[in-house]
């Protein structure tokens, strides 16, 4: 009997005892469970604590390893290693650019890169004369490089019978909104929907009154642009030109002989200049040139489209170097202009 009850006893002994560790190991589960949730709560609290926006990029085909380093080496070692560690997400949705602003949490962050919601960037071109300056305006806000653009530009024009030439006509300096990572093809479709948005019924029938194309009116608008930085004389600037081509006159524009000698800070237009043998040099063709001598503004082109009829056929730089000019009716004023504006030139030394 006494046996027994010493073998209950035992077994009652162990039992607690299996039971006390159970219980034990419960609470270390537990305990670690509630720090791993505490680190994981502390760590989606963490706020970035740059002093200004900054933009995260995340390039096509990046994988776990470069992600993860981009996270460091632009957000930090402390809110982007975190960062780096929380997100979880497909590797193939995460590319693209993601503005950062001061006090942003993490875990929403993460969630955007997880999802692929990148910020749009702002694209924006100006005082563009050529295509390469586009394609090295717009390719600093994008993805792709130079020659993925203009490779893309230049398949366009071929697949559309579009004249190179004449390509710049179909663009408006703005600002616009793309994704980082879109296409140069995408971006461009962005800028042709923008052009037509603009060339409405309205603009294309004040441009047939003129006896002009929308192409044509651009060009013309560009020219205008480049004789002067003063708006208030687009408007006077453009009946002029449009009076020589209307009298089948040269228009003798400068800024298309700069254009075709490629020398756009010349102040001084010379003989050898003049001589140039190109279809821009309005010295030597007559009419429009094939195209436009920049990306002309919405305004300048408004500004052709609404100029008053004037009589004037010469212009001249004022010589007293205001960015203004003088107009004339008739040759001999516009030589008497002329010769002052030579003479200022001359007495500020200024050669070419």
């Amino acid at each position: 009997m006494a046996t027994r009850k010493k073998k209950k006893k035992a077994k009652n002994g162990k039992a607690k005892r299996l039971l006390l560790l159970a219980a034990i190991v419960v609470v270390v589960i537990a305990a670690a469970l509630v720090c791993a949730n505490f680190r994981y709560v502390s760590t989606c609290m963490t706020r970035y604590k740059g002093a200004e926006t900054t933009w995260l990029y995340i390039p096509e085909g990046s994988d776990r390893e470069a992600i993860a380093d981009s996270m460091r080496t632009t957000l930090g070692d402390d809110y982007g290693g975190r960062l780096a560690n929380l997100w979880s997400g497909d590797t193939t949705k995460a590319p693209g650019a993601y503005r950062v602003e001061p006090g942003d949490h993490i875990w929403w962050l993460a969630r955007r890169i997880s999802r692929g919601a990148q910020t749009p960037v702002k694209v924006s071109f100006n005082n563009v004369r050529t295509i390469d300056d586009l394609a090295e305006r717009v390719c600093k806000r994008m993805s792709f490089s130079n020659k993925e653009f203009l490779d893309t530009l230049y398949s366009i024009t071929r697949e559309q019978s579009i004249d190179i030439d004449t390509f710049p006509a179909m663009l408006l300096p703005d600002t616009y909104e793309a994704y980082w990572t879109e296409s140069p093809r995408r971006l461009l479709k962005r800028f042709f929907k923008a052009h037509d948005r603009f060339w409405n019924s309205e603009r294309r029938s004040k441009a047939a009154e003129l006896g002009l194309t929308p192409a044509q009116v651009a060009t013309l608008a560009s020219i205008v642009e480049e004789e002067t930085s003063n708006p208030k004389e687009h408007g006077t600037i453009a009946r002029l030109y449009l009076n020589r081509l209307n009298r089948g006159m040269k228009l003798q524009a400068d800024p298309t002989v700069k254009f075709a000698n490629g020398d756009f800070a010349a102040r001084r237009i010379t003989g050898d200049m003049l001589k140039k043998d190109s279809p821009y040099n309005t010295y030597r063709v007559t009419g429009l040139p094939p195209g436009p001598i920049r990306i002309a503004s919405a305004a300048a082109i408004d500004e052709v489209l609404n100029s008053e009829p004037n009589d004037y056929i010469y212009m001249c730089a004022n010589p007293d170097f205001s960015g203004t000019h003088l107009f004339a009716k008739d040759y001999a004023t516009h030589k008497r202009n002329a010769e002052a504006y030579h003479k200022a030139l001359d007495s500020r030394g200024i050669k070419k």
